[in-house]
């Protein structure tokens, strides 16, 4: 893509985004040009959140289908679309309600935790969501001896080394995020001997020994902008770096090259043209899933606030 036709591909998204009084949230695994058009750059949960805040009638969510679904359900009344419908979370598809429904049956009185990256079914078959920066605080809220965590083991691993209760884990883990291994991180520490090394909780817990601090997203954001540390080691998701070294200019930020997500790369400029001049692809959910699914999501904002 030329400087020309990014530039006439930016000006009419902007003109749409407005004729039709939309906003684009951006989350922060797109890539740079993505990133750059977006009104609000965040996690899915922040996004959504910002996006119901707003006077909007049309959401553009520029992330994956488990993120615009979140988005649907904050926002009922509004339009969301999701530019690319292929855009899905391999993880978000490592459970289904029918599975939990079994597993629920083993532990019976146990709640189920679910990460916000899960379908709106699997929500809904669930007690209460959480985030990858509230995930300990929840299950610690929880009446409970013991708890069903899905789907991430590795996001549910570092939970259980921060809580007393047992945590029963869902064999699922995010693909790009268990690329960040042991040996890349002490390759990265070997290269950039001065750098501080950040890593989401999705990475395993032999890769979580290596880091001088275990933060979400939104957590990374903050920990860059305030560290003193000049050169950071991010172990997350490769274009989360862009917006790091866009915020903070005076510092350098090293990327893990393996730890691409392919499904974040599907939105691309011209499709949210086409998202916009289309109304493609909308979101819809069953109203009765729907209702469940918000109530988890309820449920986890008001035991975090």
């Amino acid at each position: 893509m030329s400087v020309i036709d990014t530039e006439e591909l930016v000006s009419e998204i902007r003109r749409l985004r407005d004729a039709q009084n939309a906003v684009i949230l951006g989350h922060n695994y797109q890539i740079p040009e993505v990133q750059d058009i977006a009104d609000y750059l965040g996690d899915s949960l922040e996004l959504s959140r910002k996006a119901a805040d707003t006077d909007a009638e049309i959401i553009v969510f520029c992330g994956v289908h488990f993120m615009a679904e979140t988005a649907k359900l904050l926002s009922p009344d509004k339009t969301v679309l999701l530019p690319d419908a292929n855009a899905g979370c391999p993880m978000a598809d490592m459970v289904t309600a029918e599975a939990l429904a079994k597993v629920k049956q083993q532990h019976p009185g146990a709640p189920v935790v679910a990460y916000v990256n899960t379908s709106a079914a699997t929500k809904a078959a669930s007690d209460i969501c959480c985030t990858s920066a509230n995930a300990v605080q929840i299950v610690e809220s929880l009446d409970a001896e013991e708890v069903i965590f899905v789907p991430d083991r590795h996001l549910g691993s570092w939970v259980q080394e921060h809580t007393d209760k047992q945590v029963i884990l869902w064999e699922g883990y995010c693909a790009t995020h268990v690329r960040i291994a042991p040996q890349t991180i002490r390759d990265a520490k070997e290269k950039y001997p001065e750098a501080v090394v950040m890593v989401h909780p999705e990475v395993s817990a032999e890769a979580r020994q290596y880091a001088d601090a275990v933060l979400s997203t939104g957590g990374m954001v903050r920990y860059a902008r305030e560290t003193e540390a000049r050169e950071i080691i991010v172990g997350t998701e490769y274009d989360m770096a862009h917006r790091l070294q866009k915020e903070n200019p005076e510092k350098t930020f090293h990327v893990i090259r393996g730890a691409i997500c392919p499904n974040m790369k599907k939105i691309t400029l011209p499709k949210v043209v086409e998202a916009l001049r289309k109304g493609q692809y909308r979101i819809e959910i069953d109203a009765e899933i729907a209702d469940g699914a918000r109530r988890a999501v309820e449920r986890m904002m008001a035991a975090s606030t």
